[in-house]
C-alpha cells in the first residue's frame, strides 16, 4: 500500500532511471496541465515529503528550474519503458503524463493524482502544510511530538494518520503502532508515550524503506501472512496471543478513519465507538474540501 516509505522507494527507482536525462517531449494529460511543456528540460532528481513525490527539472531558457508535483494515493504508478515498446492498452485511459527521453525511453505517470508544476522554489506552496518526516534529512522529532500531542483526545490511528502532523505514516503502519504500542487503535494519543511512539515509527519507516527485504515487514518475518502483527490477519488471528483479530472498517472519505484492524486481547481500551466523527478533533482543523494542493 503507497505510504511514506512507497513513495520514497520510488523516489529512489526513478533517480536510477531517470536523472541526468533531458525530456525529448511531454504530454500532459490532465486538464489543469494541459498546455505545459517541460521538454527541453533536465530531470535533476527526485525528492519526497510524505506520500508526495517532487520530481526536480533544470532550467529551461529563461524558465527557472521547475518542480513536478505528484501524489499516488491508492492506485497510482510511474512505469519506464524501453525504446520501441508500448504500455498495455488497458492502462492507456488512466495516463496522466507521457514524458519522452532522449535515449528513447518512454515515461508513464499513471493515475497520478494531484499533478502540479510550479518553479521548484515555490515547493512549499505544495508540501509546506505537511509535518516531519522521518525519511527527510530536515526531520525533526521534537516538532512530530510537539504536533502529535497538540489534542490529548484524538484517537492513535487517527493522530498518526493526519499528514499536518507526521509525514508518511499510512495505515498500515497506525495499526502495526497501536498493537505495538499494546493499546486499542482508539485509545487517546494522550495517554500513550508519545515521544516513545514517534522514535519507534520513525525507526521502522527507515528501516522499511532503507533495508533489503525488510519493506513493510512490521514482524521481522518476510514470510507472506507473517509479515504484520494484525493488519489483514482477521482469519489467521493474533499473532502474539493466538486469539481473533477484529477489523472495523472504513469511513468512506474520512481520511481520519480508515479500516482498522487490532486484537482485543492484547490492546485493551477503548471501541470503535470512540472514533473521530467526521471534521471533529485531530490536530488542525480538516479542510472540508480539499484542493490539489492540500492533499495530504
Amino acid at each position: 500500500m503507497p505510504e511514506g516509505d512507497s513513495v520514497w522507494k520510488l523516489a529512489r527507482r526513478l533517480d536510477r532511471q531517470l536523472s541526468g536525462h533531458a525530456i525529448a517531449r511531454s504530454d500532459f494529460r490532465t486538464p489543469r496541465l494541459a498546455t505545459r511543456d517541460v521538454a527541453g528540460r533536465t530531470v535533476l532528481g527526485h525528492d519526497t515529503h510524505g506520500k508526495h513525490l517532487l520530481t526536480r527539472l533544470s532550467a529551461a531558457g529563461s524558465s527557472p528550474p521547475a518542480t513536478l508535483h505528484s501524489h499516488l494515493r491508492m492506485d497510482g504508478s510511474w512505469s519506464t519503458l524501453a525504446p520501441g515498446k508500448r504500455l498495455p492498452g488497458k492502462l492507456q485511459p488512466h495516463v496522466r503524463l507521457v514524458l519522452a527521453l532522449d535515449d528513447g525511453r518512454t515515461v508513464h505517470g499513471i493515475r497520478l493524482h494531484d499533478l502540479e508544476l510550479v518553479p521548484t522554489d515555490r515547493e512549499t506552496d505544495l508540501v509546506g502544510h505537511l509535518g516531519p518526516d522521518p525519511l527527510r534529512d530536515d526531520w525533526d522529532l521534537d516538532e512530530a511530538v510537539r504536533r502529535l500531542s497538540a489534542d490529548p483526545q484524538v484517537p492513535l490511528v487517527s493522530a498518526l494518520l493526519e499528514q499536518r502532523s507526521m509525514a508518511g505514516l499510512g495505515n498500515l503502519w497506525a495499526n502495526e503502532l497501536a498493537f505495538l504500542s499494546g493499546v486499542s487503535p482508539w485509545t487517546p494519543i494522550g495517554d500513550v508515550d508519545v515521544a516513545r511512539l514517534v522514535t519507534r515509527a520513525a525507526t521502522m519507516l527507515r528501516h522499511s524503506a532503507t533495508v533489503e527485504g525488510a519493506y513493510q515487514v512490521t514482524t521481522g518475518s518476510s514470510a507472506k501472512g507473517d509479515d504484520h502483527w494484525v493488519t489483514g490477519r482477521q482469519r489467521q488471528g493474533c499473532r502474539r496471543c493466538g486469539g481473533p483479530v477484529s477489523v472495523q472498517a472504513e469511513v468512506p472519505g474520512d481520511t481520519a478513519n480508515r479500516r482498522t484492524w487490532w486484537c482485543p486481547r492484547c490492546q485493551p481500551g477503548p471501541g470503535p465507538e470512540a472514533r473521530v466523527r467526521p471534521g471533529a478533533g485531530g490536530g488542525p482543523p480538516r479542510r472540508s474540501s480539499r484542493s490539489s494542493r492540500g492533499r495530504p
